[in-house]
Order: C-alpha cells, then sequence, then structure tokens
C-alpha cells in the first residue's frame, strides 16, 4: 500500500540512521566511542525517583488527568520555578500547559497555527522538528542562518520584506542545539519587538535553558521581557535538565491565547501526562537548586576536557557556552559528512554531520558530552588519541 504523500516527502528521522550505523559496527566487534545522540548518560536523581514510587502508587493518580493542562500541583510548581529562576510570573491557570516532552509542543504549536503555504522561519541549523512539521502542515519553512560572525542568532535584518510579512511563526532555540550559542536578553528584546512589527507568533524551545556553564552565560526566559506573553510561547523540558528523556516531562507558558491553542491541538490528539510523572516532576523543580549545580560541574569537566583535547590537534575551537554538544569545525579539505565517517572509519569516534541540521551546518560536526561507559574522562582522552592516530588534524 502506498504511504501518505506527507510521509514520502520527508527524510528518514536522521539519529535513527545514526543509531542503526553504531549498531552495526558493534555486531562488527567494532564498538565506537559515541559523541552522537545526546541522551543524558547520568540517572534521574534518587529524590525524583522516590516521589514517582509513591505518587504510582497512589489511585488519584491513575486515571486521565482530566484537566487537560495539567494537575493543579504541576503547574504550580512550574509557576513557582518560573519566579525563582526567572523572576517571572506565569498563570498557572491559563498561561501553563503540561506537555508529553518538549518535541509533542513544538509539534502541535506548528499545528495549532500553520496552514498551507504559511510560512514560518526557521534557524539553520536547527532540530528537524520545526522544518519537518511545517512542511507536514503545508507551510514552507524559510531558513535563518546561524553563523560564527553572527554569534549564531538569526539576522533578522537579513530577512526580505516579503517573507517578514508573510511570516506567522518564527522559531529560536536557546541555547542552540547544536551550536551551543546562548541569546542576550538584548537580543531576545529586538526579537519580541520583531514580533509585534510583524505580527508573527515567537517559538522558543528552551529545552537546554538550565544547561550552562557560567553564570555570566544563565539563559533568559523571553518572558522576561515586559508584553512578550502577547507574542510569544516557550517550551521548556525536564529531560535535559533532570535526566528525565524518557519520562516525557515537560511544560509550555506563554500568554493565555497560545496555550489555549495548544492544548486544543493536544486535547485532540493525546491524553495528557501520568499523573504519577507530573507529580514526580514537581519534585524535581522543588530540588532544582541542589541538584543542577552537580549536573552542570559534571558537563562542564567534560566540555574542557574535549576541548582541550581538540585544541591539542590544532582545532581552532572555543568552549561553548551552554548545552552539552561541541560545534566543532571541519578540518580543511572536508565535508561535514566526510570528517565525520574518517572519524567513525579510522578512529572509531561517533560525531554528527553538521549538515543533518541544515545547509548552514556544513562544515562542522556536533559532538555531544554525553557518553556511555564508566569513565566519561578516559573516554574522552581515548578519542582524542584516537583521533591523533588517525591522522586527524586542523
Amino acid at each position: 500500500m502506498e504511504q501518505a504523500q506527507r510521509l514520502q516527502r520527508i527524510p528518514p528521522y536522521p539519529f535513527r540512521e545514526i543509531a542503526a550505523l553504531k549498531a552495526k559496527m558493534i555486531a562488527e566487534g567494532k564498538e565506537p566511542i559515541d559523541f552522537g545522540i545526546g541522551d543524558p548518560d547520568m540517572p534521574t536523581p534518587e529524590f525524583v525517583i522516590d516521589a514517582l514510587c509513591e505518587a504510582a502508587r497512589d489511585p488519584e493518580t491513575h486515571p486521565y488527568d482530566e484537566s487537560g493542562f495539567g494537575t493543579p500541583e504541576y503547574k504550580q510548581a512550574v509557576a513557582d520555578f518560573g519566579a525563582r529562576r526567572y523572576g517571572i510570573q506565569v498563570d498557572p491557570d491559563g498561561e501553563i500547559q503540561s506537555t508529553i516532552g518538549a518535541k509533542e509542543a513544538l509539534v502541535h504549536i506548528i499545528w495549532a497555527y500553520i496552514d498551507p503555504s504559511d510560512v514560518v522561519l526557521v534557524p539553520d541549523p536547527a532540530y528537524s522538528v520545526y522544518k519537518v512539521q511545517t512542511s507536514w502542515c503545508g507551510g514552507a519553512a524559510y531558513p535563518m542562518p546561524l553563523l560564527a560572525e553572527n554569534d549564531f542568532l538569526p539576522d533578522l535584518e537579513a530577512l526580505p520584506e516579503a517573507v517578514r510579512k508573510q511570516a506567522k511563526l518564527l522559531f529560536l532555540n536557546y541555547p542552540n542545539n547544536p551550536t551551543g550559542a546562548v541569546a542576550p536578553l538584548e537580543y531576545l528584546e529586538e526579537v519580541v519587538e520583531f514580533a509585534r512589527k510583524y505580527e508573527l507568533l515567537i517559538v522558543q524551545d528552551a529545552a537546554y535553558a538550565e544547561m550552562y556553564y557560567d553564570d555570566a552565560d544563565k539563559p533568559h526566559s523571553i518572558l522576561e521581557i515586559e508584553g512578550a506573553k502577547d507574542v510569544a510561547i516557550e517550551m521548556h523540558s525536564l529531560s535535559k535538565t533532570f535526566n528525565m528523556t524518557g519520562w516525557r516531562a515537560a511544560w509550555s507558558w506563554g500568554g493565555a491565547e497560545h496555550i489555549e491553542a495548544l492544548s486544543r491541538a493536544k486535547s485532540n490528539v493525546d491524553s495528557g501526562t501520568f499523573m504519577g510523572i507530573q507529580r514526580a516532576s514537581s519534585a524535581a523543580l522543588a530540588g532544582y537548586e541542589e541538584f543542577v549545580p552537580q549536573m552542570q560541574a559534571e558537563y562542564r569537566r567534560r566540555r574542557d576536557a574535549l576541548v582541550a583535547g581538540l585544541q591539542s590537534l590544532g582545532c581552532p575551537i572555543e568552549p561553548p557556552r551552554a548545552t552539552f554538544y561541541v560545534w566543532v569545525p571541519v578540518p580543511d579539505g572536508f565535508s561535514s559528512e566526510s570528517f565525520a565517517k574518517k572519524l567513525l572509519g579510522d578512529c572509531q569516534v561517533l560525531a554528527i554531520p553538521g549538515a543533518v541540521y541544515g545547509a548552514c551546518g556544513e562544515g562542522f560536526v556536533r559532538m555531544s558530552l554525553t557518553i556511555k561507559g564508566k569513565d566519561k574522562l578516559a573516554q574522552i582522552e581515548q578519542a582524542i588519541n584516537n583521533m591523533r592516530e588517525g591522522g586527524v588534524a586542523w
């Protein structure tokens, strides 16, 4: 039977192919040092697991969450977190939506707003969901290049006036996957002003908001800007912050109009997050100040080791300011794909070609600091040694 045209016109999800390639190598007895998919390798904190176990035994958590927006307890925990972390006031009743991971929210906000022929401004390079879901809705994704000379921030002034007037959504992702860039508050203010002028909605993917290294780079919420709720919705996740990727626990916050649109789309597709997970997520947010600095310190150790190792090979790279990704320029004479193949074939090091994330990702590979196995620093050192022995140099 012929598949739907919408499925035929998109490429396979890239990480599925990478996982298959890794599995093939392992079957051949050549397990690579894996800097590929960004899935936290540390366990979920025990206090969160304990909260889930207790909640799962409570029959009150077993039915559907009929509210549609999330339990009152979870929404209040999110609002309290927003006040502590960002100094913002978000109404639990109408400005917060519990979601089954940030990815789901990103998908549904596109379906809530985009009709065929609508224009969506999408960063390049970027998480593939923005562009693919726009295509599925029949919309047109217009790329906004993220270039090193612009600190990997979209140059709004470079957008043609006709495109600005046609655009309905504008996607941001800061801290940024894959570049590791952080958006200063002044830039977010410019984007909010741009959205007001051209009457479009900002969708800020803040999944990596708590994955930063220095207080000077502490990411901002776009809702810190006065009036941003009118033109913005922001997606947050517990996945990276608390090592909870498989739990699918997240939220969105923003103006009531946009939260209502997201909720209406969701209610026709899913039945909400298990209330036991919402209760455990509330416990996670309450323990943020105690746990998160430990997580950040561990990734800082790995970042510094990998960056120092790459620099020892001549790589012209500076430490990323946020996320657990290192955006590595490829040596002269290589494309992102050919360099990734050399790393894998000659060095048994798995990195992701930057071109997977868009045309402007060409010339880079992404290396994730989430590494399986016990001794992370030893694996980083081994990877650098493998690269040196494999003839990798800049």
